[in-house]
């Protein structure tokens, strides 16, 4: 005999299959990048256009209290014991953390994003802000020593590893043919909008 209950269990069972497809769907979509790494097209009033390095147009919408962060070129020997630096690295055959680009932060950015997590410049590759607690100088690079809250990480730096450091920027570098590299996030509508950007100078390609 068929439960009294029936008529009114049944929408719930469909509700149920109807939100777990529904969260299945979103879970299999893609996430949506952070980060886009490319070159300026055109600025249009507060939208960015960017030609990213994989092809694709990206149009961002510059926040109101955008910064804007110069790149430029320094020496594998500025890098110093206390230095506060990030570093993307990738696993060595040997397990050691090598590296495919060192930014050395100034004085008044000391602190930024501290820790090391997961970086999409190159596959495996992570993002590590830390302070340079030792540094050996070798025939194949550097070999430092880097520290943070939690933990510590070796990382080796061969000599062609390009290295940079911020420098203060302005929105007008943001101009056709300037690299960049652009921190966005996805708006309720459905928009990208940045308020941070590292431009790079006299032709730099931002490395991280």
């Amino acid at each position: 005999m068929p439960s009294p209950r029936s008529p009114l269990v049944r929408p719930f069972i469909a509700l149920a299959m109807v939100t777990a497809s529904t969260l299945a769907a979103i879970a299999q979509q893609p996430p949506t990048p952070t980060r886009v790494r490319g070159t300026v097209e055109k600025v249009d009033g507060d939208t960015l256009a960017v030609k990213s390095r994989s092809g694709e147009d990206v149009k961002l919408h510059m926040a109101s209290n955008l910064v804007v962060l110069g790149l430029t070129k320094v020496a594998l020997s500025d890098i110093k014991v206390g230095s506060f630096i990030g570093t993307t690295t990738v696993p060595g055959s040997d397990g050691v953390q090598k590296a495919v680009e060192v930014h050395v932060f100034p004085e008044n950015m000391r602190g930024t994003g501290e820790g090391s997590r997961a970086w999409d410049l190159k596959p495996n590759s992570s993002m590590t802000n830390a302070t340079v607690a030792d540094s050996v100088v070798g025939n194949d690079g550097h070999t430092l020593l880097v520290k943070y809250k939690g933990g510590e990480k070796k990382v080796e730096v061969p000599p062609d590893t390009p290295v940079v450091t911020y420098v203060p920027g302005d929105k007008s570098e943001l101009k056709a043919g300037a690299r960049v590299i652009a921190f966005m996030k996805k708006l309720p509508d459905g928009s990208l909008e940045t308020d941070r950007i590292g431009v790079g100078r006299d032709g730099l390609t931002p490395p991280m």
